[in-house]
């Protein structure tokens, strides 16, 4: 079967978004009941976006390349889309048929398989910077959310990066394929599909890379929850958030994260952890694993008390 290429991912999109949008919510008689879709219909959208039906027809079976800026725009208006669903709308709509589906086959991907990918560098500055966040736990993630680099704190938040192989390093991979941290979410479902709208975003910037493509057919064949959030087609560019996590040593713990581009390499995101202002039970719990983690036999746990 043929891979998804940016228009034909388009397409998919604006059918899902198409079907989640009532004619009430657009000022739309609702003619025809029962209606034979769930949301509007193709001709009410090009309705509301000023196009003919059979141009939005093609748009949305994947068979127009480089759509205009004006036309994605009023698309993206008639179906009421945010302002990240809006951009990520652009980013594919307006993409040029330069590359075809033979460099993902040619490159990789399909199930199981694990395409040679070169390690991303990482800069030496990046790693003091990581090494120098002693009280934080960090992680340095690429646009697949491949985990690069890492202080010793996330690894006690998480689990040890390094006793995993390389291509099993990668946070997606983990919150839905180890039990480990998939347990350590007390919001896993929140988180999970937080994660998967960003890689759907950071996806429409190299929609042929090997690495990317072969990760979504591994977490498709493998986890039932991955395909149904994959299937829901949210996008989203998440740059803060909180997670609650139980963690088996130091318990309860909120944190919040921020996501920090890195300036000397724009494709990777430093992720860093923090506790909330004010609550002294979440740094306590950071500072008793941060005490765990320098302990040079981990076999012997500190007294948090």
């Amino acid at each position: 079967m043929a891979r998804p290429t940016p228009h034909t991912t388009l397409g998919m999109f604006l059918a899902a978004r198409r079907a989640a949008v009532t004619p009430h919510e657009v000022g739309l008689p609702a003619v025809g009941s029962p209606r034979r879709v769930p949301g509007l219909r193709r001709e009410e959208v090009a309705l509301l976006a000023g196009v003919s039906v059979e141009y939005y027809t093609r748009l949305e079976q994947g068979r127009v390349s480089g759509a205009s800026p004006a036309v994605l725009a009023a698309v993206a208006r008639a179906l009421r889309l945010d302002a990240d669903e809006t951009a990520y709308v652009h980013r594919l709509g307006s993409t040029r048929s330069s590359r075809s589906t033979r460099s993902t086959r040619s490159e990789g991907g399909g199930p199981g398989s694990s395409p040679d990918v070169t390690p991303t560098p990482v800069h030496p500055r990046t790693r003091v910077l990581l090494d120098s966040l002693t009280g934080s736990p960090a992680v340095l993630l690429d646009r697949s959310m491949d985990i690069l680099a890492w202080n010793p704190l996330a690894a006690a938040l998480f689990l040890d990066f390094g006793s995993l192989p390389a291509e099993h390093r990668n946070h997606l991979r983990l919150v839905f394929l180890e039990p480990q941290v998939r347990q350590l979410y007390r919001d896993w479902e929140h988180t999970a599909g937080k994660c998967v709208a960003r890689l759907r975003m950071e996806a429409a910037h190299e929609p042929h890379a090997p690495r990317l493509t072969a990760l979504v057919d591994e977490l498709s064949a493998r986890d039932g929850d991955f395909r149904r959030y994959w299937a829901r087609h949210d996008v989203r560019s998440i740059t803060y958030g909180r997670n609650h996590f139980v963690h088996p040593l130091a318990g309860p713990l909120t944190l919040d994260w921020q996501a920090l581009q890195v300036a000397m390499a724009p494709k990777q995101t430093l992720i860093v952890y923090t506790p909330p202002p004010g609550d002294a039970d979440s740094r306590a719990g950071l500072e008793f694993l941060a005490s765990w983690s320098s302990t040079p036999a981990r076999g012997s746990v500190p007294d948090r008390h």
